[in-house]
């Protein structure tokens, strides 16, 4: 069983950066993926970027890829999202989810535990 909290979320203006953080409970975080997804209101939640059970590989949606950067440290059983460069469609409700399998990927079916979302707002 793993439990994940997200923080980090606020308002901010386009152009300005945030750091997601994701808290993460259970003995079986550093052998799961992780991965950070996005549901902005009317649209389905959205893959945005994973990372592998030791941080030796990642992957990005293409919507982000060059701005928001992924990482983890497994001795404080965190995750984390940096964002850089902010726009306004990168305004959702943000999700960290961990998966059983080691690699990332973005197989949105394949993750096991959610957190409840932690809600990013950019103004334009």
């Amino acid at each position: 069983q793993v439990q994940l909290v997200e923080s980090g979320g606020g308002l901010v203006q386009a152009g300005g950066s945030l750091r997601l953080s994701c808290a993460a409970s259970g003995r079986t975080f550093s052998s799961s993926s992780m991965g950070w997804f996005r549901q902005a209101p009317g649209k389905e939640r959205e893959f945005v970027a994973a990372i592998s059970w030791n941080g030796g590989s990642t992957y990005y949606a293409d919507s982000v890829k060059g701005r928001f950067t992924i990482s983890r440290d497994n001795a404080k059983n965190t995750v984390y999202l940096q964002m850089n460069n902010l726009k306004s469609e990168d305004t959702a409700v943000y999700y960290c989810a961990a998966s059983s399998r080691l690699y990332a990927h973005s197989n949105y079916a394949r993750y096991d535990y959610w957190g409840q979302g932690t809600q990013v707002t950019v103004s334009s």
